[in-house]
């Protein structure tokens, strides 16, 4: 039997089995085809999915249904749209956490005869029920720490690129499909969106349970700058006044009835976690919303605080937050203590309208924020944070 016709009786067996009807409508998406390339394993560019004849030719069937529903759990999940930047920073470390995750589902499915990781594959129990970004997040340390010691933090971890048996490990094409414009983004993530949906009805009706990583790829998003703006907003703007100084003009000229003033917008405080996986790039996207906020709400000054185990440095603003962003000067890259920032605000007797926490959320398990002013926390990886107070909104 040739591989095209293997691929397409794997692609039937994961949609009438219980356990993966669920992606079904995903693997309807875009193209399965056959490749001929001796190197390559198999690979997807957000939307579409390729398969090396070579490497695939000697699967056998549970194998290759496995690399199938691999490759369409990528697209499943996103991780070629929402993860370009770790893509751009460590390509090596992010194709390994991917392939960690979605292989974990895998291997966790009931039917054991279903789907077999071939030996290519990546999985450790450790990364069960992870996301990419917590995982690229613990494979980054552990290549630093390797480095640091004087090992080779790559070598000899399949996967890494060199692959097992003169195989090219599935090097994503994050430059295809996911590399498009923002609004070809919005419309592929409106249709992965519709497509979980559909897979989701069968799903139901089979009594099949989603796995964990993809129910959370469904929860509705929140655009991040909407709720920023928003929060911004409402703590700075809740300082109106009546004065009997002026009059009101759009009444007749005997009424001498008192006017609304806005009272001037105080401090707002930034801190900014640097303990590591906040990338340039994030920080560049957030500092240039908070300008823009700045801008519309005029504050006395917009307090930038340094943060890891403690609060390193400070940097203040009082005018131009057109150029916040070129501006910052990150100090500090250690480990992390939220409650650290909380002390050097009262320490300090520091005041303001509101605070803004950007942190990738990874931090001490007892945090103490024992400060009464608004907060609000953008937290840019780890969804299991939840802090004592504020709100908190997922950057993503």
């Amino acid at each position: 039997m040739d591989l095209e016709t293997r691929l397409k009786k794997a692609h039937v067996a994961l949609m009438r089995h219980p356990e993966t009807a669920f992606h079904g409508g995903v693997m309807m998406m875009g193209t399965s085809t056959v490749i001929e390339n001796d190197t390559k394993t198999a690979y997807t560019d957000g939307v579409n999915k390729a398969y090396g004849r070579k490497f695939c030719t000697g699967l056998t069937d549970p194998e290759l249904n496995a690399l199938v529903l691999h490759e369409n759990l990528h697209v499943e999940l996103r991780h070629l749209i929402h993860n370009r930047d770790l893509f751009k920073e460590d390509r090596s470390i992010a194709n390994q956490a991917g392939d960690y995750v979605v292989n974990s589902i895998i291997v966790h499915l009931k039917d054991k005869t279903l789907c077999k990781l071939p030996a290519q594959g990546l999985y450790d129990i450790k990364y069960k029920n992870m996301s990419m970004r917590e995982v690229y997040r613990i494979l980054k340390k552990k290549k630093e720490d390797d480095k640091k010691d004087g090992k080779d933090g790559d070598k000899g971890q399949p996967g890494d690129g060199d692959g097992d048996g003169g195989y090219e490990f599935d090097d994503h094409d994050v430059d295809g499909q996911s590399a498009e414009s923002p609004d070809d983004v919005k419309k592929l993530n409106d249709k992965i969106d519709k497509a979980i949906r559909e897979g989701s009805i069968l799903a139901g009706r089979l009594g099949t349970k989603i796995p964990r990583a993809i129910s959370e790829s469904m929860e509705p998003k929140v655009d991040w700058r909407e709720e920023l703006a928003e929060f911004v907003t409402s703590t700075t703007k809740g300082n109106d006044e009546y004065t009997w100084r002026r009059y009101n003009r759009r009444v007749i000229d005997w009424a001498l009835l008192p006017t609304v003033e806005n009272e001037k917008v105080g401090e707002i405080i930034v801190p900014i976690d640097t303990s590591g996986s906040i990338g340039d790039r994030e920080l560049a996207e957030f500092a240039g919303e908070l300008a823009s906020i700045c801008e519309s709400v005029n504050p006395d000054s917009v307090r930038i605080l340094w943060w890891d185990t403690m609060v390193h440095a400070e940097q203040v603003f009082t005018d131009n937050y057109s150029n916040l962003a070129t501006m910052l000067k990150p100090v500090g890259g250690g480990g992390t203590n939220v409650s650290s920032v909380a002390k050097y605000i009262t320490d300090k007797k520091l005041t303001a309208d509101c605070v803004i926490v950007f942190t990738d959320g990874y931090v001490e398990g007892d945090v103490k924020w024992d400060i009464s002013t608004p907060t609000l926390w953008m937290v840019t990886a780890n969804r299991r944070f939840n802090p004592p107070t504020g709100k908190t909104v997922r950057f993503e």
